[in-house]
């Protein structure tokens, strides 16, 4: 059950990607778009169940919804902020490379470049989630899941690892698909989750024991070295 909530979830979440990129864009016949699309469905179908085999309880995080009762009211007005802009700018991308076209379409190394670093984010995203249980799509109380402090791996390095392979996986996403004014624009569509990241933070240390020290010890949140 948890498996094909998962694969449904996922197919639902290619379905939404692909109606926000080729309907502005008007046409099917984008092929970085197709490309993006086929690899896409065909990760998150073998990740949700590898996640189903091996770690469940990490696939369980993801697919749950949370409660209004554990969520903060500031994730609320986060998680809208979010929605929008992220939407916004996913609507952006078909609408700069089909009729803004604001600056030059990048050249064939840059898009292959994107495409890597797309992967490379993907990567790094499913590697979170693979290594913390806890992973959950919004900030909340955990202590019912019996919450425990994830402090290895990815972990280790940055306390945020998956923002990070967010980050990543936008900026290869807008190269990949040929905007180069999209990737410029990542840093903006960025802010929302530097928000959730502070507000996640200070859920963490009121409800998760030694988050608090964990910081002290783990220094960046993002990117080793800058934050």
């Amino acid at each position: 059950m948890l498996m094909i909530r998962g694969i449904v979830q996922t197919l639902v979440k290619t379905g939404f990607f692909a109606v926000i990129l080729l309907v502005p864009a008007g046409t099917w016949h984008w092929p970085r778009a197709l490309q993006f699309l086929v690899v896409y469905a065909l990760l998150s179908l073998v990740s949700v169940v590898a996640l189903a085999q091996f770690a469940p309880a990490s696939l369980e995080a993801r697919v749950q919804r949370g409660t209004a009762k554990n969520q903060p009211a500031a994730d609320r007005v986060v998680t809208l902020f979010l929605a929008v802009f992220g939407l916004a700018w996913f609507v952006f991308i078909p609408i700069d490379v089909f009729r803004l076209q604001l600056l030059p379409l990048p050249p064939l190394w840059l898009t292959i470049f994107g495409a890597v670093l797309c992967l490379a984010g993907y990567g790094i995203i499913l590697a979170s989630v693979w290594q913390n249980a806890f992973a959950a799509p919004i900030v909340g109380d955990q202590s019912e899941r019996d919450h425990v402090l994830i402090n290895s791996g990815l972990y280790g390095r940055v306390r945020h690892p998956m923002y990070l392979g967010v980050l990543l996986f936008l900026s290869g996403f807008a190269l990949w698909l040929e905007s180069v004014a999209g990737a410029i624009l990542v840093p903006l569509v960025f802010v929302p989750f530097v928000a959730r990241i502070l507000v996640e933070e200070q859920t963490l240390r009121e409800t998760l024991p030694g988050y608090t020290e964990y910081m002290a010890e783990t220094r960046f949140r993002l990117i080793p070295w800058v934050w």
